[in-house]
């Protein structure tokens, strides 16, 4: 019905004044003012068209507190989604630092530890020619000392040959030893055969004796000699108890 009544168009504000048979012209609202009768179709258009201003102004008013609250739940929204993100951001900015410094600390470690080696790579090296060094003097003094004992093992098998009653035999290989014993008036070898080693040294040690059981044993000899030049090469022990058994050879410690 509001909407018939809002296609109808309006009545004109301007009428035939039928009190003066239109002579002059009066407002609408005059002369049914001066009639006593009120204009009810105008009334109805005014009413209609409030009643839509009101609606619509209610409506405007219903679609901008909407908009308000959407847009301060969209403000709120952003601002949890962007301090939730900040706090994230935080969080990986933090990380990363730490990442950052544990990459450097790994980072000196390695170049800590590569520098290290390189002070041993250095180290050994110098060490491994100081010992070279030191290997080709032993070398060289090995050589002398050995050029040295041969040529007192000859001389003493020379003199010992010369001893009375001892029968001398050829110098074993290896060992550098002599194989001794007495002899009968027709110069023919006896029993027991004796292992006898000749040493001139500053003094000799418990592995020269160990040394002349073993190689005793080897060639089942009960009986082994340890000839020294000088008294004082032997050990107190040695001059102590010249003769003795050790591991089931029979040991003499002497001199020449």
């Amino acid at each position: 019905m509001d909407h018939k009544l809002a296609l109808v168009p309006p009545p004109s504000d301007t009428m035939e004044c039928p009190l003066c048979l239109g002579k002059g012209e009066l407002t609408r609202a005059e002369v049914l003012d001066r009639l006593g009768v009120k204009d009810m179709a105008r009334v109805a258009q005014l009413s209609a068209e409030e009643a839509f201003r009101l609606l619509l102004q209610k409506q405007e008013h219903a679609v901008q507190n909407d908009w308000a609250r959407f847009e301060s739940e969209l403000v709120k929204r952003t601002a949890d989604i962007g301090l939730r993100h900040q706090d994230e951001l935080h969080s990986l900015t933090a990380r990363t630092k730490e990442l950052e410094s544990a990459a450097r600390v790994a980072e000196q470690q390695r170049t800590h530890e590569i520098q290290h080696l390189n002070r041993q790579v250095e180290d050994s090296l110098r060490e491994l020619a100081t010992l070279q060094e030191r290997n080709n003097e032993l070398k060289s003094e090995l050589c002398k000392v050995a050029r040295i004992g041969k040529r007192e093992e000859m001389d003493f098998a020379e003199e010992a040959r010369g001893w009375p009653g001892i029968c001398v035999g050829g110098k074993l290989p290896k060992t550098g030893d002599f194989i001794i014993s007495f002899r009968d008036p027709s110069g023919a070898p006896l029993e027991p055969r004796m292992l006898l080693d000749n040493k001139d040294k500053a003094s000799v040690v418990e592995s020269d004796l160990d040394k002349l059981v073993r190689d005793a044993k080897e060639r089942s000899l009960p009986v082994a000699v340890l000839v020294t030049r000088e008294e004082t090469q032997l050990r107190q022990i040695d001059r102590e108890d010249r003769w003795g058994c050790k591991d089931g050879i029979w040991i003499l410690r002497t001199t020449r």
